[in-house]
């Protein structure tokens, strides 16, 4: 994405700048919080998504944290990875020293989908530290049913295609096409959450990030190693998500051994766009354990 092009319409564009580590570039986005010291919020978004999947709920989270969030690697206004590594632990090492450039020590980290994903992993193995984790519909586990063996070399073929990227990007001209996409997750977002995604889909250098990261994905190491997470993970997960169903929650919850669940009636795998306000309660509910911590 072209930050010249697109930067001044893009949600919270005011509040953006870029930071260069080790050579790649991260577009991220901080909204101050009540006070100078207010506490760090920090916010991960999914594979195929950017900062804007967050537009609403920053602003509630700065009634009372200073929010940072990032594009990931690819992704939005984010150059890709400089050595080329898309895998999780190398995403969550790339995060860590995306942090500790910034000079940024989150009191709390929330990441959705896939972004939850490269949290745990960089608590457990690459030195996050944290008070707490909160997973919206994380993706932690390898996916379910016959299709698993396929997903992983499917999405690593498309890949390793030249072109392919350009043809998705070519499909998402048609709102319908991405309105299917969306509605495929079980949310339903209004025409401007829509359109956002359009544009993003639209970005053969964003589809290539998204398809990079589910080709070069392995999940089972993380899924092996959760029972060693000895921060506390709070899981909400959407009854009505497609993407990553709430019974892959139930099983992170029975793995974790600090994790709680809570279900978000209703909403699908985009709950935090979907319902802004409810996930912002569940996460403001939180503070006061936080400031025990």
């Amino acid at each position: 994405m072209d930050w010249a092009q697109d930067g001044a319409a893009w949600p919270h564009g005011a509040h953006s700048r870029f930071i260069d580590v080790a050579g790649q570039r991260w577009h991220v986005q901080q909204l101050p919080g009540p006070t100078p010291d207010a506490p760090l919020l920090l916010l991960v978004h999914g594979t195929g998504a950017s900062t804007h999947s967050f537009r609403e709920l920053m602003p509630l989270m700065a009634a009372r944290f200073t929010v940072l969030a990032i594009d990931l690697p690819g992704h939005g206004f984010s150059a890709p990875p400089a050595g080329g590594d898309w895998s999780l632990p190398g995403l969550a090492r790339q995060l860590v020293a995306l942090l500790r450039q910034a000079g940024a020590e989150p009191a709390l980290a929330v990441g959705h989908s896939a972004g939850a994903a490269i949290l745990v992993q960089a608590v457990l193995h690459a030195g996050l530290r944290v008070p707490a984790l909160v997973s919206v519909n994380g993706a932690f586990l390898p996916f379910g049913g016959v299709a698993a063996p396929l997903l992983s070399p499917l999405a690593r073929l498309l890949y390793a295609v030249p072109g392919v990227p350009g043809l998705f990007s070519q499909r998402a001209a048609d709102p319908a096409v991405v309105r299917r996409l969306l509605e495929g997750t079980g949310s339903r977002l209004d025409d401007a959450g829509q359109a956002l995604y359009a544009r993003l889909m639209r970005d053969p250098g964003h589809t290539r990030a998204a398809l990079a990261m589910m080709a070069h994905w392995e999940l089972q190491p993380l899924a092996r190693a959760l029972p060693r997470l000895a921060v506390p993970l709070h899981l909400l997960a959407g009854t009505n998500d497609r993407a990553v169903p709430p019974a892959q929650a139930r099983r992170v919850a029975a793995l974790a051994p600090r994790s709680t669940l809570t279900l978000l009636s209703g909403l699908g795998h985009l709950a935090h766009e979907e319902s802004p306000s409810t996930v912002a309660a569940h996460l403001l509910a939180l503070q006061p354990d936080l400031e025990a911590a």
